[in-house]
């Protein structure tokens, strides 16, 4: 198949492949952030590694048709751990400033619904040297029964380091070690953590009394430098000591100030002293100097652990804790309790009653109860007991016992709880005991044993407690194990029977039960209700949206499924285009509890085409399954595959490009008659439209277009559109950007222009000491010195871009960048490598052309030199090379004498066979191979480029002192 279609004044050729391009996912991972290395270990894992605070870019470069989708994911370090909850859905993953924690095993996922998903996954190793730490500890032995003591100091290293660090130990300027002197030990400890080494100095000598160095070192990976510690060790040197301005519990009244103090007693080097407070932080408003912490109107909150720490590295630090207590009570309860022993729930005259009474107090054991009866001082006998510290009750209870109950022992009584001698209020609390004084029962009002209510509304539920006195209800779940209110709590407290619910959800839904508590009235078993909640919502339904695609004259049946509503559905409805639609025939069988609606169309026409919508409603609300139904075709599939679509055109600046697509599901509609190409430049309003004809479109099958006469460096949008006799199918659209071509050089022209970011597969030398730079006259620093650089590239264009050196500072004499091609495979003796250069400015120093051959190791010869400055202009050279073997070619800008030096190259090229013959001077017969007279260098013109005379085939004086003598053979 073949037509012919005209487009950006070219008649090119429109290909149509038959075989079909539809394929699974392939995925590569490759590195393009800061990594330090990327290797493969002994298991074939692909292992980045990179510095702590670098940038972390990792790209999952794809293949496969259609366009795979790629997910990131990452494991915390092996393949166990659980996948992290967030992804990230994008071809490149990039993260900012890399913390250690952020290391592992990263997973690229790609899927295009052709296959099994493809998976590839590199380790990311994050690198870092954290400052170390330095501790110094010491033991005092007997030795010889008691004759001496000995004294041994340990002086421990600990830093956290990846990779595991190397540790050098000093003594002063010099470097410790077992051999070099006995009275030392280094050995690592066991169960550390951390990496640590131990320096041990034994039976302490004079001299062992100096400044001790420990040096880490991670081997100056990723660029990570040294980092050391110092301690100076003097016969003074001891742990730290504390001692307290109050007693290690402190008992204040609210309001009050409280001032502590911390005291060192012993310490050298100098402690440090901290106050910390557990839980949580210091209190707003405290004040910590020194060892000083102070604390202005102290407050119930207040209360806790007050921590002063001294540390000095000598030793463990030393710890002193303040319980601070801020006299409170709160919370008041009571219990009335029957006679347990005979098992009663009632109060009956004749047996035994026991009231309690109890606050939650600080400190608990201060506070002191009082019972009064009728308002007066209970009097204590052999029938009235009052006790402390019920084993059955919380702690700190007081227990008023009345031994066999008589009828006067009826009556109020009260229990009243206090802090003798401190400004706190007490607390009392009331219970009456009479004949009417009875245990509670619940139960649920009637008509609230069910309530129903909208989501979103509030609701109420309630039980209602007689007895007296009524205790609080207790609220919890009970259908969903282990569910927690809508509170967070477990259980939730109602004083008058009624749990008030704001904006009930749907998982609201269920049994409560309520139940009586035990304090605040008797103590005896719960009693306990339900109460059922319904809450209802609008239909949930699906599809949601969906897009119905259908051949002109074809049927198609719509189906709109309930998934869940509460109530069930009450009608449903249809409308196309907003039009409302008779009811379509009700089925019999799913009269009665429909899932689902159904519309059929017999045909689609272009009048049936459009928006129908299906709405389900219940007493709450309603849903929407919404349907696009048409027979327009689907979009192209644009083909990412394409090898090598970009083909330039040195010349003219132009260059054209390989459009391939697949058509998405041609047979689901009509076929496909032609396709309507728009092209567009970006930044540009104006576009291109051409029609594209095509015969029938096989699925899977490859289409193929060349665009034409696309300006270098610019980018493309390209619009493709299928038409069908139904009209206008759905647009698919990409944008189209310049990429400079990577192929070993053949007979063609292989030309870099520089303008795209991969710069032709080039490569900055790590081993120089600065690189290349790729700019135009667009991005150049508006501050970048004068009068040295180009302006522009060799095009003119403000949009045209060069590689170039920028001299300044902290650039010094004789730095050198490097900038290396991709590895050429030599299939040929002889090749031409032509480019342009300028080299403007003063302070110029040197561009060379090297070439490295990989043919039995690296060996990099210099092929040209040029030094000096050349003017503004751009200027071309011919360089010829004969590499042995697979060969890479090198240009290296070396830095001059000052700042105006800036070296740049542009339209770089590599051919097979000679370069060009040039006439210098035809009446003296002077040729030189390939290189203008001011592309020489002295010193560096290899022998087969010296000038010659045809006539004598001897080396012209003229050259003599730049062939250096050589026999000048050609």
């Amino acid at each position: 198949m073949e037509v012919t279609c005209l487009l950006l004044l070219a008649l090119i050729p429109f290909h149509c492949r038959g075989q079909g391009v539809y394929a699974p996912a392939q995925a590569q991972i490759v590195h393009a952030g800061q990594a330090c290395v990327v290797k493969e270990d002994n298991i074939s894992e692909r292992v980045y590694t990179i510095r702590e605070g670098d940038t972390l870019m990792l790209q999952c470069l794809v293949t496969g048709h259609p366009r795979p989708q790629v997910r990131w994911t990452k494991t915390a370090g092996s393949a166990s751990d659980k996948f992290q909850e967030t992804s990230v859905f994008n071809e490149t993953l990039r993260i900012e400033r890399i913390a250690r924690t952020q290391g592992g095993r990263y997973y690229c996922k790609a899927e295009n619904g052709v296959g099994v998903p493809a998976i590839k996954s590199i380790r990311v190793d994050v690198q870092y040297l954290d400052e170390p730490m330095l501790t110094v500890h010491q033991t005092v032995s007997d030795v010889r029964g008691n004759f001496y003591q000995e004294k041994t100091v340990f002086l421990r290293c600990t830093v956290n380091s990846n990779p595991p660090a190397r540790f050098i130990w000093k003594r002063g300027s010099d470097t410790l070690s077992h051999s070099q002197d006995n009275g030392v030990d280094i050995y690592e400890p066991l169960y550390t953590q951390g990496e640590t080494k131990v320096l041990k100095l034994k039976n302490l000598r004079p001299q062992d009394y100096a400044s001790y160095t420990c040096q880490v070192s991670v081997r100056n990976v990723c660029g990570i430098p040294d980092k050391a510690i110092t301690f100076r060790l003097t016969n003074t040197t001891a742990p730290p000591a504390l001692k307290l301005s109050v007693n290690e519990t402190l008992v204040v009244n609210p309001g009050e100030n409280v001032t502590v103090q911390c005291l060192l007693t012993g310490g050298d080097p100098l402690p440090q002293l901290q106050w910390s407070h557990g839980p949580g932080p210091l209190p707003l408003g405290a004040l910590a100097q020194g060892g000083t912490l102070s604390i202005p109107s102290v407050q119930a909150r207040d209360s806790g652990y007050y921590n002063c720490t001294a540390t000095n590295n000598v030793g463990n630090p030393a710890k002193k804790t303040v319980n601070l207590l801020v006299r409170s009570m709160k919370n008041a309860t009571f219990q009335i309790t029957p006679d347990v022993i005979k098992e009663s729930e009632n109060i009956q005259l004749g047996q035994d009653l026991k009231l309690s009474c109890h606050v939650d107090a600080v400190p608990q054991e201060k506070v002191t109860y009082q019972w009064f009866k009728n308002g007066k001082p209970a009097r204590m006998s052999k029938r009235l007991l009052v006790t402390r510290n019920d084993p059955e009750l919380p702690a700190v209870t007081s227990s008023l016992e009345l031994i066999d109950l008589h009828f006067s022992d009826y009556g109020t009584y009260l229990c009243m709880a206090s802090f003798p001698g401190a400004p706190v209020p007490d607390l009392s609390v009331e219970v009456n005991i009479s004949s009417e004084t009875v245990p509670p029962t619940i139960s649920v009002p009637k008509g609230r044993a069910v309530v129903t209510v909208r989501e979103g509304s509030p609701a109420e539920l309630q039980c209602e407690v007689r007895g007296k006195p009524r205790p609080p209800v207790l609220w919890s779940r009970v259908d969903k194990e282990a569910a927690l209110m809508p509170s967070g709590l477990p259980l939730e407290e109602t004083p008058d029977g009624k749990l008030r619910l704001e904006r009930v959800s749907r998982d609201m839904s269920g049994t409560y039960r309520c139940q009586t508590a035990r304090y605040n009235g008797f103590n005896v078993r719960p009693r306990e209700a339900q109460v059922q909640l319904n809450v209802q919502f609008p239909p949930e339904v699906e599809p949601s949206s969906q897009d119905v695609r259908q051949a002109l004259g074809r049927p198609v049946l719509l189906r709109c499924s309930l998934l869940r509503g509460s109530p069930r559905i009450a009608s449903a409805v249809w409308r196309f285009k907003g039009q409302l639609l008779p009811p379509p025939p009700i089925v019999p069988a799913a009269a009665e509890a429909p899932d689902h609606a159904e519309l059929r169309l017999d045909a689609v026409t272009r009048d049936s085409s459009g928006s129908y919508e299906c709405s389900v409603s219940n007493d709450v609300g309603s849903a929407v399954c919404l349907f696009q139904v048409s027979a327009k075709a689907y979009s192209p599939e644009f083909y990412f595959d394409t090898p090598n679509p970009t083909r330039s055109h040195k010349l003219s600046k132009n260059y054209s490009y390989v459009l391939q697509w697949t058509q998405r599901e041609p047979d689901a509609v009509d076929p496909v008659l032609n396709y309507r190409l728009s092209v567009r430049q970006l930044n540009q309003h104006n576009a291109v439209v051409k029609a594209i004809p095509v015969r029938r479109v096989e699925k899977g099958q490859l289409l193929e277009y060349i665009l034409t006469d696309l300006r270098v460096p610019h980018s493309y949008e390209v619009r493709l559109t299928p038409y069908t006799t139904f009209g206008a199918g759905d647009m698919a659209s990409r944008i189209i950007h310049y990429t400079e071509p990577i192929n070993s050089p053949n007979l063609s022209d292989n030309t870099c222009h520089f303008e795209d970011e991969k710069i032709c597969g080039y490569t900055q030398d790590l081993t120089d000491n600065f690189d290349w730079t790729r700019q135009n006259a667009l991005t150049q620093n508006p501050k970048r010195s004068p009068n040295t650089g180009p302006p522009t590239d060799i095009s003119g264009t403000p949009e045209g871009y060069y590689m170039f050196i920028e001299t300044s500072r902290p650039r010094e004499l004789g730095d050198r960048a490097r900038l290396v091609s991709p590895l050429y495979n030599a299939s040929a003796k002889f090749y031409c490598v032509s480019f342009f250069y300028h080299m403007y400015g003063k302070h110029i120093g040197s561009l060379n052309l090297l070439v490295r051959s990989r043919n039995k190791g690296a060996l990099d010869t210099h092929a040209w030199s040029l030094s000096g400055n050349k003017g503004n202009v751009w200027q071309q050279a011919h360089v010829p090379i004969s590499p042995s073997g697979p060969f890479q070619i090198i240009f290296e800008g070396v830095r001059g004498s000052g700042y105006l030096g800036d070296i740049a190259i542009d339209d770089v090229t590599l051919k097979k066979g000679e370069c060009p013959r040039k006439q210098m001077d035809p009446n003296k017969g002077i040729l030189l191979c390939g290189l203008d007279s001011e592309d020489l260098h002295p010193g560096l013109l290899p022998a087969n480029l010296c000038a010659h005379s045809e006539n004598t085939n001897q080396t012209l004086p003229l050259w003599k002192p730049l062939c250096n003598g050589r026999d000048g053979q050609m």
